[in-house]
């Protein structure tokens, strides 16, 4: 997910119906993004900070994290065990 700003991040969570609107920061600070023990692994290739952000951190680089996790090919820090769906936004 488009993760530009801490907000961005917040109302897409919210409008995706991951948590209600005015709770993304709660859900967040509840540990549900964290890769390996979150209940909604979160940009498990880094997310724009980490992966090349802006120049490259259009949609495909998003599409070829989430073949790597269904895959399962991502890397083993951050694959998300019995993967069988993926969110390229």
């Amino acid at each position: 997910i488009y993760d530009s700003f801490t907000i961005t991040v917040l109302m897409q969570l919210e409008d995706l119906g991951f948590c209600k609107k005015g709770e993304g920061g709660r859900f967040v600070a509840d540990g549900n993004l964290i890769s390996g023990v979150g209940r909604l692994p979160f940009n498990t290739d880094g997310g724009g900070l980490c992966n090349n952000h802006p120049a490259n951190r259009g949609g495909i680089t998003k599409v070829i994290e989430a073949v790597r996790q269904l895959r399962g090919e991502a890397h083993p820090a951050v694959q998300v065990k019995h993967c069988d769906l993926a969110l390229a936004q």
